[in-house]
């Protein structure tokens, strides 16, 4: 079940966006894309200001002629980089390297995406004809409601997603279908079933030595779900030992929605090195030690684990893997809920 960020959350969100200066506070995920937006409707205003300026057209057709132009640009941003995968003979056209995606591209996501962009423009189109005009043009006037209620609905969502992915503390911000190392079909497929699961208590051990792609794979897995609007969180080994100490009641950190007990999916990131380290630093045992001994003693920190989905990422390939999952079958894990990949 999904764990909802609350309308009083997001007004709080939108408070702490609004109030303050970004050179002591940092920005979010929201606020860019906040400023993002208003960027848009500037570079839909202020292009057709100066296309009635500098070539002697009507307000109404200028703010067409701009729309358009965007529009198109739109069109190739989404088509180019997602649909073509073929080299260019010319640097001067963006068409990616010749290469298949190894997770394909969520298509709709994208196309809702590009397509609000594109009513950005065309509001700040619209309001620099209104600005000329005044609300004469019934037409106009249509098109700018219409454009209004779907951009609150729209930006209900990516304001919320945004949320989601932000919350989720990610080291950087990466798509599945950015990722391009080596995978089988076969392990493709059991990221396909982690995705899709709508249970609790799967868990996905990712091995690779060093620069095969685990990190990204976790974060590009766990983004998308992001993306879904669940509850996701990264962590790394060490951070999740300071989380084992703390009660199921502690109150949540200001910068914090949800805890990692609050987490649908979690990350656990560099539980081991990888190369030229070849042993484990951690083994399974010890890791279960701090499981259970950690923490509060009303803490159940396996019976937190049994109900979470989990990506484990875990170090060296050449590392035998049946310790880990013996490790989470002791903790009550079924095992046809342990899945492991091997880059």
């Amino acid at each position: 079940m999904k764990n909802h960020i609350s309308v009083k959350r997001i007004f709080q969100q939108i408070k702490a966006d609004a109030i303050g200066k970004d050179s002591h506070r940092g920005i979010t995920l929201t606020y860019a894309w906040v400023a993002n937006q208003f960027g848009h409707i500037s570079l839909g205003f202020i292009p057709s200001f100066l296309v009635y300026q500098l070539f002697n057209v009507t307000p109404l057709k200028s703010a067409l002629y701009v729309s358009l132009f965007w529009l198109c640009f739109e069109a190739y941003n989404f088509l180019g980089p997602l649909l073509l995968k073929k080299e260019s003979k010319s640097d001067a056209v963006y068409i990616p390297k010749k290469s298949n995606y190894k997770f394909k591209p969520k298509w709709l996501n994208v196309a809702f995406d590009t397509f609000t962009d594109v009513c950005f423009f065309a509001l700040g189109a619209c309001l620099f004809y209104i600005s000329m005009i005044g609300f004469e043009n019934k037409t106009i006037n249509i098109v700018l409601i219409v454009l209004f209620i779907y951009l609150l609905i729209a930006g209900r969502y990516w304001f919320i997603t945004k949320m989601y992915q932000f919350y989720a503390r990610f080291p950087f911000q990466f798509r599945l279908s950015q990722w391009d190392f080596n995978i089988s079909k076969d392990q493709k497929d059991i990221v396909d079933d982690f995705l899709s699961a709508t249970d609790v208590g799967n868990h996905l051990l990712i091995y690779g030595n060093l620069n095969t792609g685990k990190t990204s794979l976790g974060v590009g897995i766990l983004n998308e779900l992001s993306i879904k609007n669940y509850a996701c969180l990264y962590v790394n080994a060490i951070k999740l030992y300071n989380y084992l100490f703390k009660d199921e009641n502690d109150v949540l950190e200001a910068h914090e929605i949800w805890d990692w007990r609050g987490a649908e999916f979690l990350m656990i990131d560099d539980i081991n090195p990888t190369d030229p380290i070849k042993e484990e630093l951690i083994k399974p045992e010890k890791l279960l030690s701090f499981i259970d001994n950690f923490g509060k003693p009303n803490c159940n920190n396996r019976k937190t684990l049994q109900n979470k989905n989990v990506i484990w990422v875990l170090g060296n390939r050449e590392i035998a893997t049946d310790s880990w999952a013996a490790m989470l079958i002791s903790m009550g894990i079924q095992q046809d809920k342990i899945s492991t990949i091997n880059l």
